[in-house]
């Protein structure tokens, strides 16, 4: 088995898994996920973590970073990476807020 097949395989299970595991869609799935593959195959390559993978550890501190002292960083902090677009969440539906009352006048 090549590795195209291999990666071919494991986006069809992800795909079958994320749809519930249903039966007797496996040439939908096989389909989706080859065109899955040569997508990815055709993509320029992307550091592991916009890929989807798990991140290398961080690289060990050099001598210029590690003789600094410990000051509050003004630097604001990275943005968690984005979810799947096949995941929904609450906030993609918009949620419709009832009319409020009109305010009664106050009693003299």
């Amino acid at each position: 088995m090549s590795t195209d097949d291999k990666r071919i395989r494991e986006f069809a299970y992800q795909i079958w898994e994320s749809e519930g595991k249903p039966a007797g869609q496996e040439k939908r799935h096989w389909e989706m996920a080859r065109k899955l593959a040569e997508a990815e195959a055709l993509a320029p390559s992307k550091p592991a973590k916009a890929a989807g993978k798990p991140a290398a550890s961080k690289p060990a501190a050099t001598k210029s970073t590690a003789a600094k002292p410990a000051t509050k960083s003004t630097t604001p902090k990275a943005k968690p990476a984005a979810k799947p677009a096949a995941v929904s969440t609450a906030a993609e539906k918009p949620v419709e807020k009832k009319p409020r009352a009109p305010r009664k006048p106050p009693a003299n």
